[in-house]
């Protein structure tokens, strides 16, 4: 399931979207036909998936609740205090008076997506199963990106302004 960065008519995002797309139609998963059809069955499945996590658990979610589910750049410490900063933004957010307190929203929305994608995705590929799979696989992704952010896109932009 795609995560998406920018929104849902980013170009890059749709370029992810459709790269995920063609590697799921090559890999004949989920379980739709093959050729234009099915690329496009996918293509809209993996579009609908990260359209669901991102207004659930990035709009909704957090306004509800009252968090900002956003990674926060340490930038500072040990490498290792680093590494698990990122991977616990997957667990840990603020909220609006800059508390940290569990992460509801994307824990949420990605449970909330996955959930949904019960209504358009094959038979065969349903059921609690695939969405914790999901799930997991939402969380492993988010925990790369945070890695990401962390260590490589400073050296990367090094000019860009970052919230901490």
């Amino acid at each position: 399931m795609p995560t998406w960065t920018g929104g849902p008519i980013d170009p890059v995002s749709i370029l992810g979207i459709a790269v995920i797309s063609a590697l799921d139609q090559a890999g004949d998963t989920p379980d739709y036909q093959q050729g234009w059809k099915g690329y496009a069955q996918r293509f809209g499945a993996n579009y609908a998936d990260g359209l669901t996590d991102i207004m659930i658990g990035g709009a909704i979610l957090p306004a509800i609740l009252h968090q900002d589910p956003r990674y926060f750049y340490q930038g500072t410490g040990t490498k290792k205090s680093r590494a698990l900063h990122a991977i616990s933004s997957s667990f840990v957010c603020r909220d609006d008076n800059g508390r940290k307190q569990p992460n509801y929203s994307s824990i949420g929305g990605y449970l909330a997506s996955g959930a949904i994608s019960e209504l358009y995705y094959p038979e065969s590929n349903r059921g609690p199963g695939l969405v914790f799979q999901g799930f997991a696989i939402d969380i492993a992704a988010d925990m790369a990106n945070d890695l990401i952010q962390e260590f490589l896109l400073r050296k990367l932009t090094p000019s860009a302004k970052y919230g901490n």
